[in-house]
């Protein structure tokens, strides 16, 4: 299995419970996943964390292409899958059009053409101000996790030594 990180994962590791200065183990497995061709994201993503112009945006920038995917001819054809079950959605129209100027849609795009499983802090929610990427992962038949769940998966241990 796959897996495409949401920019939400990135933060608020970074932020909260896997901070680089603390846990560089986490950051590691993220490098040997993508090595392994098993954890990605996507180039819109790493725009928003390069405009941290913090530690996480230094990290980014040297992951590059990657770890970052770029869209191709595949991902691209699911922009207009994706687009086209938003605008039938019950959404506001104000909802529609900030979701699909933002990566979240890329990201489920990519998701959806190369059939990676969808990794976000974000939850559903029952709203039309908002479209959540879990929401639109079920209506799209698309593989949607926390961090937690994905990390519980692949058995990542992140053990001091002594």
């Amino acid at each position: 299995m796959a897996y495409l990180l949401d920019a939400n994962i990135f933060i608020q590791a970074k932020n909260l419970y896997y901070g680089m200065d603390f846990c560089p183990a986490f950051w590691d497995w993220l490098i040997k996943g993508n090595s392994q061709q098993k954890l990605f994201s996507i180039e819109k993503v790493s725009d928003e964390l390069k405009a941290m112009e913090d530690d996480l945006s230094k990290w980014a920038k040297e992951q590059g292409i990657k770890f970052f995917l770029k869209p191709d001819e595949k991902v691209l054809k699911a922009l207009v899958e994706v687009s086209h079950w938003i605008n039938k959605q019950d959404y506001e129209e104000g909802a529609k059009n900030i979701f699909l100027q933002a990566a979240d849609y890329y990201l489920i795009a990519h998701a959806k053409s190369k059939n990676y499983t969808v990794v976000t802090n974000e939850v559903t929610a029952n709203t039309k101000k908002k479209i959540k990427i879990p929401n639109v992962c079920i209506g799209l038949q698309i593989k949607c996790m926390t961090p937690y769940e994905m990390l519980r998966k692949e058995r990542a241990r992140f053990i001091l030594k002594s």
